[in-house]
C-alpha cells in the first residue's frame, strides 16, 4: 500500500499540468522519431498537435472559432516556445500534410503512458477487463467523400466512417480503436488487427455481434481472454446429452460446419448461462477461462453487465464532445479529425479518472470512471480564464458520476433510424457423437 502511494504523483493543479501528465517529453520523442521533416515548418509538431487536441475540447460552431480559443490557449500555456501561425488556413494546410503514422504513434506513445499511470487499477479480479463494440460517424456530404467513402443503408444517407474501440470496463478510457468504412468496416476484423496493442491479461468482452470461429481461433492462439455473449447462430457440443433448459454452465466445443469442412479442430471452452431477477431473457457467455475458481459465474455476469461502459463511450464521443458529425471536408483532413478527437476524449477521461481515483480514501476499492461532462465543463472554464478559477486539481477530483438508485425503469426512446433491438436467442447445443469425436481428434492431430 504505501509503496503505491508513492509511485503517484501530486495532483495536477492546472490543465498544462494535467497534459503534461500523459503528454510528456519522452511521448514527444516517440513522435518525433516518425515525424521527420528537411526544412522547418511555420507549424512544428508540438503547437500542431497540442492546438489539434485542444480543439476538440473547445467550445465553438465552427472549426476556426474552435481554432482561436485553442491556439490562444497554447501561446498561454507555453510562453517560451515559439508562436505558432495565426490563420486557421495555414493551420488546415499543416495538418493536411501531416502523416497519419505520426497520429497512431502518439497514440501508441499516449497508451504506454496510460499502462504506466493507472498500473494501481488496470487489474480486477486477475483481469485487465476491456470491451469491444464499434460504431458509425457520419461526415459532410461533399463530392470527395461520397465519392471515397460512399453511403451506407438507404439512398441519399450522408457518408460516414466506423470506429471500433477497445474501452477499459472500470475506468472507461479507450485503449485503442481502428477506423475504416462506414459501409464495409468489419468489428471483428478490427479486434484482430489491435490483438498486438492488448495488454497481458487483457480480458475482452463483447456482444453477440463478434461471434466468429477465425476470431475465437486468433485470439486462442495469442493466449488472450474472451466472454462473448452468443446468440442462435453459434452451434456447441457436449460430451454428454444435455438439455438446453437445464443447462447452467460446463465445458463445450464450438465447432461449426465450415469449420469442420475445412478441417479445423473444435475450439473448447466454457459456455455460462447467466440468469437475473429482473430480465426474462438469459445471457449466454462463451469463455476461453475454464478455471471456474478464477471466473466465477457471478464475476462473469458482473463484467458482461460492466460492458455498458463501452455503449456509454460512444454516447460521450458523439453527445458531449459533439462528434456526431465530423466537419472536414476531405478525406486526409477526416481521418485526422476522427484520430486526433479520439485521442483527446481518451487523455480528457484519463485526466478525470486519475483525479477522481488519487482523491478515493479507500485505495483498496474499486476504480471509478469520471464524468465525462464535468470533466469537460472544468477543462472549458480553464481555456477560457486559467486564472480566474482556482483548485482545479480539487474540481477535477469532484467530476465524479452520479450514483442514484433508480425506483423506475430507464424510459425507452425511439429513434427515427434505429431499429428495435432484440435480444438474441439461446445458442444451439448438441451432442458430440463417436464420429464427430473421431473427426475431431483427426483434426487435432493434424492441426
Amino acid at each position: 500500500m504505501d509503496a503505491r502511494k508513492k509511485r503517484l504523483r501530486p495532483a495536477a493543479k492546472s490543465l498544462p499540468q494535467v497534459m503534461r501528465e500523459f503528454l510528456t517529453p519522452e511521448v514527444f520523442k516517440q513522435v518525433r522519431r516518425v515525424f521527420s521533416l528537411r526544412k522547418r515548418p511555420r507549424w512544428d509538431i508540438h503547437p500542431l498537435l497540442y492546438v489539434l487536441l485542444l480543439m476538440s475540447w473547445c467550445a465553438g460552431d465552427s472549426l476556426a472559432e474552435r481554432f482561436e480559443v485553442a491556439r490562444g490557449c497554447y501561446v498561454a500555456c507555453c510562453p517560451k516556445r515559439k508562436r505558432p501561425g495565426k490563420s486557421w488556413a495555414g493551420f488546415e494546410k499543416a495538418l493536411a500534410k501531416l502523416p497519419m503514422p505520426v497520429l497512431r504513434a502518439l497514440a501508441d506513445a499516449v497508451r504506454a503512458r496510460l499502462a504506466a499511470v493507472f498500473s494501481p487499477w488496470l487489474e480486477l479480479g486477475g483481469f485487465i477487463p476491456l470491451g469491444c463494440d464499434g460504431s458509425r460517424q457520419e461526415t459532410p456530404r461533399s463530392a470527395e467523400l461520397e465519392r471515397r467513402l460512399g453511403t451506407f443503408g438507404k439512398e441519399g444517407s450522408a457518408p460516414t466512417i466506423w470506429i471500433t474501440a477497445i474501452v477499459h470496463l472500470t475506468l472507461g478510457i479507450p485503449w485503442c480503436w481502428r477506423l475504416g468504412r462506414g459501409g464495409k468496416a468489419s468489428e471483428r476484423t478490427h479486434l484482430l488487427q489491435m490483438i498486438p496493442r492488448l495488454p497481458k491479461l487483457a480480458l475482452i468482452v463483447t456482444d453477440a455481434g463478434y461471434v466468429g470461429y477465425e476470431l475465437m481461433r486468433q485470439l486462442l492462439i495469442a493466449q488472450v481472454w474472451f466472454l462473448m455473449r452468443m446468440s442462435s447462430n453459434a452451434t456447441f457440443y457436449t460430451l454428454h446429452e444435455t438439455p438446453l433448459e437445464t443447462f447452467r454452465e460446463g465445458l463445450v466445443y464450438y465447432w461449426p460446419q465450415s469449420a469442420q469442412e475445412k478441417g479445423l479442430p473444435p475450439l473448447r471452452g466454457r459456455l455460462l448461462r447467466v440468469t437475473s431477477r429482473c430480465r426474462k431473457i438469459d445471457v449466454w457467455l462463451f469463455t476461453n477461462v475454464e478455471d471456474p475458481s478464477r471466473l466465477t459465474l457471478d464475476a462473469a455476469g458482473q463484467l458482461y453487465r460492466r460492458r455498458w461502459e463501452n455503449e456509454g463511450y460512444f454516447r460521450t464521443y458523439k453527445r458531449t464532445l459533439k462528434k456526431l458529425k465530423l466537419e472536414s471536408r476531405t478525406l486526409r483532413l477526416v481521418h485526422r479529425e476522427a484520430e486526433a478527437s479520439l485521442i483527446a476524449l481518451q487523455l480528457l477521461l484519463a485526466a478525470g479518472a486519475l483525479a477522481v481515483n488519487r482523491s478515493q480514501a479507500n485505495r483498496e476499492a474499486p476504480p471509478e470512471p469520471c464524468s465525462p461532462r464535468r470533466v469537460l465543463l472544468e477543462i472549458r472554464r480553464e481555456l477560457v480564464a486559467p486564472r480566474l478559477h482556482r483548485d482545479f486539481a480539487q474540481r477535477l477530483a469532484a467530476a465524479q458520476r452520479e450514483r442514484r438508485p433508480r425506483t423506475t425503469a430507464k424510459q425507452k426512446r425511439e429513434w427515427p433510424r434505429r431499429k428495435p433491438h432484440k435480444p438474441p436467442n439461446p445458442p444451439v447445443l448438441l451432442w458430440l457423437t463417436d464420429e464427430l469425436k473421431a473427426k475431431a481428434q483427426q483434426d487435432l492431430i493434424a492441426a
